[in-house]
């Protein structure tokens, strides 16, 4: 993208104009530095952004860090037992405090020249500063956060947007789960060699799953559409739900998606960027594992196995898949106009001993499977984008759906006023 004579916002409108609704976007929306930093501004700094598990930092003290772009952020849990977010960054002369990338402290020392911060970013120590110096003016610069069972999320923002609708609807569906009485099994780092809008698009249709994950579709059904639901199929969904119905409604749960092919999410025209269902798994199956087998305790307020699967999604950079005994977590983090970093996060029962409940072998094939297959189709995508001979292509309105609402919320996104 050239921006010689205009700015980056100004070439992104040009941009967005000469689109042609339905088809997938231009080269430099995947490639270009300039557009990679307007995306960071507009979305990335601006909306809510999952940063982990309440379980990851169960003591006062207990932190962890992450990196969204060249913002270094921590979370700590107070003395209080409140999360909080700060920018990793200290008020000195600007060093990172916490290089590790979680730990336990009981005081926040800035290892370049010791300048010290209490667990609530207060400074409270500045050997060498000037008499009369006004302590209460450096604190570490906070970040908003909010938990909601279990999820920690934060913002960037000076002014965070609302984040009501969603703490409903996230709350409702995820309470059951039991998020806030879970521990992590395991946690898997990937470096996806693709722009997170790739990684995305992809995670928003099926089309590429009959082909490229075949244990996933072994025990979903929403790699069918309309385009291609047998008879057959149909009864079987139709089997699904009524199975789960009663003993659902009997547990206060519900099926939330019924029907074929992936629940439509985002919603570009009114900028819901946030959705939670319930979904029936495939006869058999009551957990996304190889054979469909309970491999962990119960999580959560479950009192049977057959619960189906809970599905959370949170633009720019959170999916969910839980089943009755263990829930996957992915969380994004951009680090380039062609880098996307990646943690994959497996989650149990807090009480669950590795070895004696459940088995890595066993707990984590089916989703690091489905994870790096997508990673190495999203990695192929962005070689293809790059080169000379790419141009746009047309969505399937069967199957693509939702990428058309991922790019239409995202051009949105990106063309609101600084």
């Amino acid at each position: 993208m050239k921006t010689t004579a205009h700015s980056p916002q100004g070439a992104i409108s040009e941009l967005i104009a000469r689109r042609k609704a339905g088809f997938s976007l231009e080269r430099d929306f995947y490639a270009d530095e300039a557009i990679y930093r307007v995306d960071v501004e507009r979305i990335w700094r601006r909306g809510w952004l999952f940063a982990g598990h309440t379980c990851e930092i169960p003591r006062p003290g207990d932190y962890f860090s992450l990196e969204v772009d060249t913002d270094p952020i921590l979370l700590v849990r107070g003395d209080d037992d409140q999360v909080r977010g700060f920018h990793n960054v200290c008020r000195h002369r600007g060093s990172l405090i916490c290089a590790e990338a979680a730990g336990q402290v009981s005081r926040l020392v800035c290892p370049y020249h010791q300048w010290t911060y209490d667990r609530s970013g207060a400074l409270v120590a500045c050997r060498g500063a000037v008499e009369g110096f006004d302590k209460t003016q450096f604190g570490l610069r906070r970040v908003h956060t909010r938990e909601i069972e279990g999820l920690i999320y934060i913002c960037l923002a000076e002014e965070p947007p609302s984040f009501g609708p969603a703490q409903d609807v996230l709350a409702a569906l995820a309470k059951p789960q039991g998020f806030t009485r879970a521990k992590v099994a395991k946690t898997i780092d990937y470096e996806v060699r693709a722009n997170w809008k790739l990684v995305w698009e992809n995670n928003r249709e099926c089309y590429h799953c009959n082909v490229n994950h075949p244990q996933y579709i072994r025990a979903n059904f929403d790699h069918y559409n309309a385009d291609d639901t047998s008879p057959r199929v149909q009864k079987e969904i139709e089997a699904a739900v009524r199975r789960g119905e009663q003993k659902w409604a009997e547990a206060g749960l519900a099926a939330t998606h019924t029907q074929t092919g992936m629940t439509r999410f985002p919603d570009a025209e009114n900028n819901v960027w946030f959705s939670a269902n319930r979904t029936p798994l495939v006869e058999g199956y009551v957990s996304e594992t190889m054979d469909g087998k309970q491999v962990a305790p119960l999580m959560g307020d479950y009192s049977e196995a057959d619960v189906g699967t809970l599905r959370i999604r949170t633009l720019p950079n959170f999916w969910n898949h839980s089943s009755c005994d263990h829930g996957v977590s992915t969380r994004l983090l951009p680090a380039g106009p062609q880098l996307t970093r990646v943690r994959v996060t497996w989650l149990v029962h807090q009480e669950a001993l590795e070895g004696k409940d459940y088995q890595l072998e066993k707990l984590l094939p089916f989703w690091q499977l489905t994870s790096e297959q997508d990673w190495e189709i999203c990695e192929r995508q962005q070689r293809g984008v790059n080169s000379s001979a790419y141009t746009p292509g047309p969505y399937s309105p069967f199957k693509e759906y939702n990428v058309d609402s991922f790019v239409r919320w995202y051009l949105k996104m990106v063309s609101r006023e600084a």
